[in-house]
């Protein structure tokens, strides 16, 4: 944009080369068209299935098994191969099934373009699609038409435009094509000489020249900022590709270490390839993407329940971890409804409900404000201006219906609104005479007012009384309300001189109306603050109106804690991240400001999640760490932006899908944590051994099974365990809080004792079978696995006993427990598994020690927690 708004009407025509009259000739246009191409957004390149795949597998813990795989087959370990190589394949299966969702925030704004214009071409009207809009072409604008491309106005007739996708004001602007404004900073609200891309007129008519096409149009900004940020990785993700490369790293280093001792102690080189692959695949969990990806996929299910759809998976996890909720006002923290709340008359100011339908005075203001009123109210439609409509409203309340009335009290004459008097006027006839009724601003209707209704009878309009009615109104606007006064006479004859009409009015009182904030906000932001998270509202109205609001639901009751998008345009990123802290409220403030806004406060290291429904909240809810978009009154950009939609646009909503996204947090964490013990028990089980100079006690095959089978189990279980009723109350997780905090010891402890226990069961075995390595094989494998499954019991609670917590409040871990131990004898007793795994049928005196053994982890972490609790 080239501050168009900023040139008078001659200047830009000059300008851009065309007549208001005539248009640009067809020739002309063709010759634009090829210049600057078609009136349409452009969309970035989408990935490939193949770089989709290459994303999922580009990771060293796959890169590790791959090597596995390689190794296994050459060395004749087929069946290993095959398996480890179905697990890569499906890890990465899974992964692009989640992420080819392709993002559509594009392809949305395209489809706000609208299909049609009317532009003036060779001197004639025409039709034409709006892709074929060039710059400089004489748009024609009326009430119900989106706007094709951004215009610079050049005629305007009572014309207002509907711009709250776009800068999230929630009244339509009244545009005046003969402003010039010579600020170089003018918010777009305050651009009244312009008319933005897919915005809506809602009233009156304009004319206007398309200054800006395509990617070149303020909603083309929002598009090219949409495409240009990358999407970044969630806590969850970076903490697990953190943990991937650390245990890639060991199993590499354990490996090497290997076969240094393998080559001291002169082993064979055959048996310390498979000793190897053994290593590397105790040291990869390799069922935790797919268990973590389950997990998550069944919180969605959940939180679908709560009326949140999440459109990224990992979005559950980071909204646990949320401090800091940057929120639309309007349609968000309020109805996107304007209402009339509270009105004035016999000296007294008083919310709308107290108003009687009985009492003449207070039935005479509401009949003059439905009468006085160019909007139509349907029990299915509503249409005109927002303000107008809320008018209407209130009329209902008290049972007074505008087709009723003026089926009773016919208009026989008006005055049309404009904006110079800020007045409208109509003339309707009561029985035999005629009552004229004005309404409009309070300051120009007191001009034109000689008396005032005050106590049941007509008194002349003293000072007193004037300022009075200011003083009220005053008082209304201090609380952000939009104030409209009242005023009429009766006449004899309808049909007389305009002048004559707004003259010697009897003023009758005046109303507040505003977008009131949805009632259990409130409630949900007072929560908010109980769990460590602050709100921030971010506006496009203006400052007294968000401080208002702000207040009313106490997100902040300080003024200087507001700031305007005048003052944001003269602070740099680096000062604003600076005064970020002290900030709680963002009035005028323009799509780039939001992502300004998002920037500074993640600069703090918060994790932000930013809600919105405008086309102007997409890029910021791009940007944010959590996006959540309104599913009814969100634009399809907003929606296509976000991570989660919420299907009732309820704010309160946020507050369940944070209590749900901390508790699958904690549960994800159990999950992690109880894989990781177990992975260590394998890795202790199998090092020590080599250490001591025995064979492998469990082969390849054996820890595949336990990790993607017996262990999976349980791990999904855990990641479904019903959720803590306390979670609300503690403040959000640091975003660099590792997985491990708190509970090194335990995972190091356990992993030692399940190791140990296995290497028990080989040496019992290897004593008791000295000439079958698989016997003993089978009974360290049966150790592992069952001793696995019984520790899972300890994931639950690191601190309270299972016996307090109750064995069957987690039913599907039970059951998890007994399929496992099941699974584990159906490879004993079926022959052909039994070739497979190369396990023994075990007697009576094994299970007697697998028993013993299996049990020890509950009974070693049952006592540390009783002791624990002492201290």
């Amino acid at each position: 944009m080239y501050m168009f708004y900023s040139k008078k009407i001659n200047e830009t025509l000059e300008e851009l080369n065309t007549d208001s009259i005539k248009g640009l000739s067809t020739e002309e246009v063709i010759n634009r068209s090829k210049k600057y191409g078609l009136n349409k957004l452009v969309s970035g390149k989408k990935q490939t299935i193949l770089q989709m795949f290459w994303t999922q597998i580009n990771d060293i813990m796959i890169y590790i098994l791959i090597a596995a795989a390689i190794v296994s087959a050459a060395v004749g370990e087929v069946s290993d191969a095959i398996i480890i190589a179905i697990i890569i394949v499906l890890n990465a299966v899974i992964g692009i099934i989640q992420e080819s969702k392709a993002e559509k925030s594009l392809e949305a704004l395209k489809n706000l373009s609208t299909p049609k214009a009317v532009v003036k071409r060779d001197g004639e009207l025409k039709e034409v699609s709006s892709e074929k809009i060039v710059p400089g072409d004489i748009i024609i604008m009326d009430a119900g038409r989106y706007v094709p491309c951004d215009l610079r106005l050049i005629e305007t007739a009572n014309l207002k435009v509907d711009e709250s996708a776009l800068t999230g004001e929630s009244v339509p602007v009244e545009k005046n094509s003969q402003l010039i404004l010579e600020n170089e900073t003018i918010p777009l609200g305050d651009q009244k000489n312009m008319a933005f891309m897919s915005t809506l007129a809602s009233h009156g008519r304009g004319v206007g020249i398309a200054v800006a096409i395509g990617m070149d149009t303020e909603i083309g900004k929002v598009a090219e900022m949409l495409k240009e940020e990358k999407n970044e990785l969630t806590p969850l993700q970076k903490r697990l590709e953190q943990l991937g490369k650390i245990l890639g790293i060991s199993a590499l280093i354990i490996c090497g270490v290997i076969f240094v001792i393998g080559f001291i102690q002169k082993r064979d080189l055959f048996e310390m390839f498979l000793t190897s692959i053994s290593l590397a695949v105790a040291a990869i969990p390799e069922g935790l993407p797919a268990i973590v990806t389950i997990v998550l996929a069944l919180g969605v299910q959940r939180m679908i329940k709560e009326n949140a759809i999440i459109r990224k998976l990992p979005a559950v996890e980071t909204l646990g971890s949320v401090n800091i909720i940057c929120s639309d006002k309007t349609g968000t923290l309020t109805q996107n409804k304007m209402t009339v709340t509270k009105f004035y008359s016999d000296n007294y100011l008083e919310d709308i409900h107290k108003l009687s339908s009985k009492n003449y005075i207070h039935n005479l203001l509401i009949q003059s404000l439905t009468l006085c009123n160019d909007a139509t109210y349907s029990e299915n439609n509503k249409t005109g201006d927002p303000t107008e409509i809320a008018l209407l409203d209130a009329g209902i309340k008290f049972n007074i219906f505008k087709d009723e009335l003026e089926k009773k009290h016919k208009r026989i004459n008006e005055i049309p609104f404009d904006s110079d008097r800020k007045l409208m006027t109509t003339v309707n006839e009561y029985d035999n005479e005629f009552y004229v009724f004005t309404k409009g601003a309070v300051d120009n209707l007191i001009k034109i007012c000689n008396k005032a209704y005050i106590n049941n009878e007509t008194i002349p309009l003293t000072d007193k009384i004037k300022n009075d009615f200011l003083n009220a109104a005053s008082s209304m606007s201090n609380d952000a309300l939009r104030v409209l006064g009242s005023a009429y006479k009766k006449v004899k004859d309808a049909h007389v001189e305009i002048d004559v009409l707004e003259q010697d009015l009897i003023l009758i009182g005046l109303v507040g109306m505003i977008d009131p904030p949805r009632l259990e906000v409130k409630d949900s932001i007072n929560l908010c603050k109980k769990a460590g998270i602050s709100t921030i509202m971010i506006t496009g109205d203006h400052k007294a109106t968000a401080f208002a609001i702000a207040k009313t639901l106490n997100i902040t009751q300080n003024e200087n804690e507001t700031i305007s998008g005048t003052e944001l345009n003269n602070l740099s990123q680096d000062k604003l991240n600076e005064k970020i802290d002290n900030l709680k409220v963002f009035a005028r403030v323009s799509p780039e400001h939001k992502v300004k806004i998002v920037k500074a406060l993640k600069s703090k290291g918060n994790i932000v999640s930013m809600t919105g429904d405008g086309v102007n909240d997409a890029p910021s809810l791009k940007i944010a760490d959590i996006g959540v978009a309104m599913g009814i009154t969100g634009t399809d950009v907003a929606k296509q932006a976000s991570d989660i939609i919420l299907t009732d646009d309820n704010f309160s909503t946020i507050v369940s899908a944070i209590k749900e996204g901390r508790n699958i947090y904690i549960n994800i964490k159990k999950s992690i944590l109880f894989l990781l013990s177990c992975n260590m028990g394998e890795l202790v089980a199998i090092f020590i051994a080599i250490l001591l100079g025995w064979s492998s006690p469990l082969r390849p095959v054996h820890i595949l099974w336990i990790n993607l089978i017996t262990d999976s189990l349980p791990a999904l279980a855990l990641g479904i365990d019903p959720t803590d009723t306390g979670v609300m109350t503690k403040k959000p997780r640091s975003p660099k809080e590792s997985i491990f905090a708190g509970s090194i010891k335990g995972l190091t402890l356990n992993g030692l004792l399940i190791g140990a226990l296995t290497l028990i069961a080989f040496q019992i075995g290897i004593t008791r079978y000295s000439n079958s390595i698989m016997h003993a094989q089978t009974m360290a494998f049966m150790v592992m696995s069952i001793s696995e499954l019984v520790h899972s019991l300890n994931m639950r609670n690191s601190e309270k006993s299972i016996f307090k917590i109750g064995f069957f409040t987690n039913k599907p871990l039970i059951l998890s427990i007994l399929l496992g131990i099941l699974l584990q004898n159906t490879l004993l007793f079926i022959p052909a598994f039994r070739n497979i795994f190369k396990v023994y049928k075990l007697n009576i005196y094994d299970w007697k020690w697998i028993i013993i053994l299996s049990i020890m982890p509950l009974l070693f972490n049952e006592i540390a927690k009783l002791i624990n609790n002492k201290k």
